[in-house]
Protein backbone atom coordinates (compact mmCIF):
# COMPACT_ATOMS: atom_id res chain seq x y z
CA UNK A 1 0.00 0.00 0.00
CA UNK A 2 1.14 3.52 -0.80
CA UNK A 3 1.16 6.40 1.68
CA UNK A 4 1.84 10.11 1.11
CA UNK A 5 3.38 12.07 3.99
CA UNK A 6 3.17 15.88 3.90
CA UNK A 7 5.63 17.10 6.56
CA UNK A 8 8.02 20.06 6.46
CA UNK A 9 10.05 18.91 9.48
CA UNK A 10 12.80 17.01 7.67
CA UNK A 11 13.90 14.89 10.64
CA UNK A 12 10.34 13.92 11.60
CA UNK A 13 9.37 13.21 8.02
CA UNK A 14 12.37 10.93 7.58
CA UNK A 15 11.63 9.14 10.86
CA UNK A 16 7.99 8.43 9.97
CA UNK A 17 8.85 7.52 6.38
CA UNK A 18 11.55 5.03 7.36
CA UNK A 19 9.35 3.55 10.07
CA UNK A 20 6.48 2.93 7.67
CA UNK A 21 8.80 1.54 5.00
CA UNK A 22 10.10 -0.96 7.57
CA UNK A 23 6.50 -2.15 7.85
CA UNK A 24 6.33 -2.67 4.08
CA UNK A 25 4.42 0.46 3.10
CA UNK A 26 5.47 2.40 0.02
CA UNK A 27 6.02 5.99 1.13
CA UNK A 28 6.35 9.32 -0.67
CA UNK A 29 7.44 12.35 1.37
CA UNK A 30 6.58 15.96 0.45
CA UNK A 31 8.07 18.92 2.33
CA UNK A 32 5.66 21.66 1.27
CA UNK A 33 1.93 21.95 0.70
CA UNK A 34 2.10 22.76 -2.99
CA UNK A 35 4.09 19.62 -3.73
CA UNK A 36 1.85 17.52 -1.47
CA UNK A 37 -1.38 18.74 -3.06
CA UNK A 38 -0.08 18.00 -6.56
CA UNK A 39 1.12 14.52 -5.57
CA UNK A 40 -2.08 13.59 -3.75
CA UNK A 41 -4.22 14.75 -6.67
CA UNK A 42 -2.22 13.26 -9.54
CA UNK A 43 -1.14 9.90 -8.03
CA UNK A 44 -2.96 7.02 -6.37
CA UNK A 45 -2.52 6.66 -2.60
CA UNK A 46 -4.17 4.50 0.03
CA UNK A 47 -3.66 7.14 2.75
CA UNK A 48 -2.39 10.70 3.24
CA UNK A 49 -0.67 11.81 6.47
CA UNK A 50 -1.03 15.58 6.54
CA UNK A 51 0.63 18.24 8.68
CA UNK A 52 -1.29 21.49 9.03
CA UNK A 53 1.63 23.95 9.19
CA UNK A 54 3.04 23.50 5.71
CA UNK A 55 4.78 26.15 3.58
CA UNK A 56 3.18 27.40 0.33
CA UNK A 57 -0.21 25.69 0.90
CA UNK A 58 -1.49 24.95 4.40
CA UNK A 59 -2.88 21.59 5.46
CA UNK A 60 -6.51 22.68 5.82
CA UNK A 61 -6.52 24.05 2.26
CA UNK A 62 -5.09 20.75 1.00
CA UNK A 63 -7.75 18.86 2.94
CA UNK A 64 -10.54 20.92 1.36
CA UNK A 65 -9.03 20.36 -2.08
CA UNK A 66 -8.78 16.58 -1.57
CA UNK A 67 -12.35 16.31 -0.35
CA UNK A 68 -13.48 17.85 -3.65
CA UNK A 69 -11.15 15.78 -5.85
CA UNK A 70 -10.87 12.52 -3.90
CA UNK A 71 -13.65 12.31 -1.30
CA UNK A 72 -12.92 8.69 -0.33
CA UNK A 73 -9.14 9.05 0.17
CA UNK A 74 -8.32 8.56 3.90
CA UNK A 75 -6.56 11.56 5.46
CA UNK A 76 -4.88 11.48 8.86
CA UNK A 77 -3.91 14.86 10.34
CA UNK A 78 -0.57 14.79 12.20
CA UNK A 79 0.12 18.17 13.78
CA UNK A 80 1.36 20.15 16.76
CA UNK A 81 -1.98 21.93 17.05
CA UNK A 82 -3.78 20.54 20.09
CA UNK A 83 -6.72 22.93 20.43
CA UNK A 84 -10.19 21.45 20.30
CA UNK A 85 -11.12 24.07 17.71
CA UNK A 86 -8.42 22.78 15.33
CA UNK A 87 -9.59 19.19 15.73
CA UNK A 88 -13.21 20.16 15.10
CA UNK A 89 -12.29 22.22 12.03
CA UNK A 90 -10.28 19.39 10.45
CA UNK A 91 -12.84 16.69 11.21
CA UNK A 92 -15.67 18.87 9.90
CA UNK A 93 -13.62 19.62 6.78
CA UNK A 94 -13.29 15.91 6.09
CA UNK A 95 -10.27 14.51 7.96
CA UNK A 96 -10.68 10.84 8.92
CA UNK A 97 -8.45 11.01 12.01
CA UNK A 98 -6.43 13.53 14.02
CA UNK A 99 -3.22 12.81 15.96
CA UNK A 100 -1.30 15.48 17.87
CA UNK A 101 2.49 15.70 18.17
CA UNK A 102 4.39 14.37 20.04
CA UNK A 103 2.95 10.94 19.29
CA UNK A 104 3.66 7.25 19.71
CA UNK A 105 4.75 5.58 16.47
CA UNK A 106 2.90 2.38 17.44
CA UNK A 107 -0.29 4.41 17.89
CA UNK A 108 0.26 6.05 14.50
CA UNK A 109 0.61 2.69 12.76
CA UNK A 110 -2.46 1.33 14.57
CA UNK A 111 -4.49 4.33 13.38
CA UNK A 112 -3.18 3.82 9.83
CA UNK A 113 -4.25 0.16 9.84
CA UNK A 114 -7.69 1.11 11.15
CA UNK A 115 -8.19 3.77 8.47
CA UNK A 116 -7.08 1.43 5.68
CA UNK A 117 -9.35 -1.34 6.97
CA UNK A 118 -12.33 0.98 6.89
CA UNK A 119 -11.51 2.34 3.44
CA UNK A 120 -11.13 -1.01 1.67
CA UNK A 121 -13.64 -3.71 1.03
CA UNK A 122 -12.59 -7.16 2.30
CA UNK A 123 -11.94 -8.37 -1.24
CA UNK A 124 -9.58 -5.45 -1.78
CA UNK A 125 -7.78 -5.85 1.54
CA UNK A 126 -6.87 -9.50 0.98
CA UNK A 127 -5.64 -10.57 -2.46
CA UNK A 128 -5.86 -14.30 -3.29
CA UNK A 129 -4.52 -16.20 -6.28
CA UNK A 130 -4.75 -19.99 -6.06
CA UNK A 131 -3.18 -20.90 -2.68
CA UNK A 132 -1.30 -17.58 -2.43
CA UNK A 133 -2.77 -14.94 -0.11
CA UNK A 134 -1.58 -11.37 0.49
CA UNK A 135 -3.14 -9.28 3.27
CA UNK A 136 -2.60 -5.63 2.30
CA UNK A 137 -3.57 -4.33 5.74
CA UNK A 138 -1.77 -6.77 8.05
CA UNK A 139 1.19 -7.06 5.64
CA UNK A 140 1.08 -10.86 5.70
CA UNK A 141 1.82 -13.20 2.78
CA UNK A 142 1.06 -16.94 2.87
CA UNK A 143 1.17 -19.77 0.38
CA UNK A 144 -0.54 -23.07 1.17
CA UNK A 145 -0.94 -21.79 4.73
CA UNK A 146 2.78 -21.15 5.22
CA UNK A 147 3.92 -17.61 5.97
CA UNK A 148 6.38 -15.98 3.54
CA UNK A 149 8.74 -13.24 4.74
CA UNK A 150 9.20 -10.49 2.16
CA UNK A 151 11.17 -7.26 2.06
CA UNK A 152 9.34 -3.97 1.42
CA UNK A 153 10.04 -4.00 -2.33
CA UNK A 154 9.29 -7.71 -2.68
CA UNK A 155 5.93 -7.15 -0.99
CA UNK A 156 5.15 -4.17 -3.25
CA UNK A 157 6.12 -6.13 -6.36
CA UNK A 158 4.02 -9.15 -5.41
CA UNK A 159 1.07 -6.90 -4.55
CA UNK A 160 1.34 -5.24 -7.97
CA UNK A 161 1.46 -8.60 -9.76
CA UNK A 162 -1.52 -9.92 -7.77
CA UNK A 163 -3.57 -6.78 -8.43
CA UNK A 164 -2.90 -7.40 -12.13
CA UNK A 165 -3.42 -11.17 -12.04
CA UNK A 166 -3.69 -12.76 -15.49
CA UNK A 167 -2.36 -9.58 -17.11
CA UNK A 168 1.02 -9.21 -18.78
CA UNK A 169 2.98 -6.37 -17.17
CA UNK A 170 6.08 -4.84 -18.69
CA UNK A 171 9.29 -4.01 -16.86
CA UNK A 172 8.59 -0.30 -17.36
CA UNK A 173 5.13 -0.68 -15.75
CA UNK A 174 6.70 -2.45 -12.77
CA UNK A 175 9.46 0.17 -12.38
CA UNK A 176 6.91 2.99 -12.49
CA UNK A 177 4.43 1.48 -10.02
CA UNK A 178 6.77 -0.26 -7.56
CA UNK A 179 9.86 1.99 -7.62
CA UNK A 180 8.14 5.23 -8.73
CA UNK A 181 10.88 5.73 -11.34
CA UNK A 182 11.17 6.11 -15.08
CA UNK A 183 12.31 2.87 -16.71
CA UNK A 184 16.04 2.63 -17.39
CA UNK A 185 16.76 0.07 -20.12
CA UNK A 186 20.18 -0.65 -18.59
CA UNK A 187 18.85 -1.79 -15.22
CA UNK A 188 18.00 -5.38 -14.34
CA UNK A 189 16.44 -4.58 -10.96
CA UNK A 190 13.03 -5.94 -12.00
CA UNK A 191 14.51 -9.27 -13.12
CA UNK A 192 16.52 -9.51 -9.90
CA UNK A 193 13.46 -8.95 -7.71
CA UNK A 194 11.32 -11.32 -9.79
CA UNK A 195 13.93 -14.01 -9.10
CA UNK A 196 13.80 -13.18 -5.38
CA UNK A 197 10.01 -13.61 -5.44
CA UNK A 198 10.17 -16.85 -7.38
CA UNK A 199 12.47 -18.38 -4.80
CA UNK A 200 10.14 -17.36 -1.98
CA UNK A 201 6.75 -17.86 -3.64
CA UNK A 202 7.18 -20.65 -6.19
CA UNK A 203 10.12 -22.81 -5.07
CA UNK A 204 8.93 -26.00 -3.44
CA UNK A 205 5.46 -25.81 -5.01
CA UNK A 206 4.45 -27.94 -8.02
CA UNK A 207 2.40 -25.11 -9.54
CA UNK A 208 4.34 -22.00 -10.51
CA UNK A 209 2.44 -18.71 -10.36
CA UNK A 210 5.03 -16.19 -11.63
CA UNK A 211 5.71 -16.48 -15.35
CA UNK A 212 8.03 -14.80 -17.85
CA UNK A 213 6.29 -13.45 -20.95
CA UNK A 214 8.89 -13.32 -23.71
CA UNK A 215 9.29 -9.93 -25.29
CA UNK A 216 6.89 -8.35 -22.79
CA UNK A 217 7.72 -8.85 -19.14
CA UNK A 218 6.01 -10.94 -16.48
CA UNK A 219 2.61 -12.22 -15.39
CA UNK A 220 1.13 -13.84 -12.32
CA UNK A 221 -1.45 -16.43 -13.29
CA UNK A 222 -3.76 -18.78 -11.45
CA UNK A 223 -3.35 -22.47 -12.44
CA UNK A 224 -6.49 -22.55 -14.62
CA UNK A 225 -5.30 -19.53 -16.56
CA UNK A 226 -1.87 -21.09 -17.03
CA UNK A 227 -3.43 -24.25 -18.41
CA UNK A 228 -5.61 -22.29 -20.82
CA UNK A 229 -2.60 -20.37 -22.14
CA UNK A 230 -0.62 -23.57 -22.61
CA UNK A 231 -3.48 -25.23 -24.54
CA UNK A 232 -3.88 -22.25 -26.85
CA UNK A 233 -0.14 -22.25 -27.48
Amino acid sequence: MRILIAEDDEALGKFVSQGLESEHYRVDLCKDGEQAQLAATSSEYDLVILDLNLPKVDGVSILRHLRLKKPSLPVLILTQRTRVEDRVQCLDTGADDYLAKPFSFTELTARIRALIRRSHLPSESVLTVADLKLDRVQRIVERAGLKIELTTKEFALLEYLMRNVERNVTRSMIIEHVWNLTFDTTTNVVDVYINYLRRKVDDGHPTKLIHTVRGVGYALRAPAEVAAVEVRA
